[in-house]
C-alpha cells in the first residue's frame, strides 16, 4: 500500500502531522507493506528567494490577525509539537521560499536520503537558530548530514531548472486531488486525509485502506507456456 503525503518546510501543521502519522504507522501490523512517498507542495508558490520575514509579521500580514494572536497560535503551535516530542521555538523563526529545499528533496529522494533530509529541514526550520532561508550553504550543511554529496547538492542549488518539474508537477497533481492545503495524505488513492490528524484517526485510515485493496484476478486460460521455479515449460511438437 502506498502513503502519499503532501507538505511545505515551512507549515508547521506538517511538522506536526508527520509525527502524528509516524506515530500511527510504527503501530501499525502490516506497516512493512506501506510504502510512503512525500511530495511537494508550497505554502507561498512564487516567493522570491530574498523574500524573507519573521514569521510573526507574516501572520499578521497574510491573514489579518494581530501580533497577539499571532503569537498565542505559535504557542498553541509549540505545545502541539511538545506533545509529539518535538522541539519548536515560538519566537524568532523567519519565513521564506521553500522551492529549493523542495529541489533538493526531490534529489535526496533519488538517492534514497529523502526522509532524512526532510527530517532535518523540519528540525532546522522550527527548532534551530539558523535560518534556512536564503542561505545555500546551510542547505548544503543539511544535505550533508542526511548522507548526500556537498558538491552535489551546491550543483543541483546553482540550477534553478534542476527539480523543478518534479516539484510544479507534485503541485499540480494535489490541485487535481482537490488538496488546497497541507498535510495532504492519500492512502491508495482511495482516501484522502486533511490536516495534522491525530494518530487514531491515521490508524483508523491505514486499516480502513489496507483492508479494502483489491485482491489481483488472474486470468489463466490454462493452457499458456510460461517460467516457474522448475524452469520453463517446452513445447512439445
Amino acid at each position: 500500500m502506498r502513503v502519499e503525503i503532501w507538505s511545505d518546510i515551512a507549515c508547521p501543521w506538517c511538522y506536526v502531522g508527520k509525527a502524528r502519522f509516524e506515530k500511527a504507522l510504527r503501530d501499525f501490523p502490516h506497516r512493512d507493506d506501506v510504502e510512503v512517498v512525500h511530495r511537494s507542495f508550497e505554502l507561498d508558490p512564487g516567493r522570491a528567494k530574498d523574500d524573507i520575514q519573521p514569521v510573526i509579521t507574516m501572520l499578521t500580514r497574510k491573514y489579518g490577525m494581530s501580533e497577539a494572536q499571532a503569537e498565542a497560535g505559535e504557542d498553541n503551535l509549540g505545545a502541539q509539537a511538545a506533545a509529539e516530542g518535538l522541539d519548536y521555538r515560538t519566537r524568532g523563526r523567519d519565513h521564506g521560499s521553500t522551492f529549493d529545499m523542495h529541489r533538493l528533496l526531490h534529489f535526496a529522494r533519488e538517492q534514497g536520503r529523502q526522509v532524512q533530509l526532510l527530517d532535518l529541514l523540519y528540525r532546522a526550520n522550527f527548532a534551530e537558530e539558523r535560518s534556512v532561508f536564503n542561505d545555500d550553504e546551510r542547505l548544503v550543511e543539511l544535505a550533508v548530514s542526511a548522507g548526500l554529496e556537498a558538491e552535489a547538492v551546491r550543483a543541483v542549488l546553482a540550477d534553478p531548472g534542476a527539480y523543478a518539474d518534479d516539484v510544479r508537477a507534485d503541485e499540480r497533481e494535489a490541485a487535481q486531488l482537490g488538496a488546497s492545503g497541507v498535510p495532504f495524505f492519500v492512502l491508495d488513492r482511495k482516501y484522502g486525509v486533511s490536516g495534522a490528524q491525530p494518530a487514531e484517526v491515521f490508524a483508523q485510515a491505514l486499516t480502513q485502506a489496507y483492508g479494502e485493496r483489491s485482491p489481483l484476478k488472474i486470468v489463466d486460460s490454462g493452457e499458456a507456456d510460461a517460467c516457474g521455479p522448475d524452469g520453463c515449460a517446452v513445447p512439445q511438437r
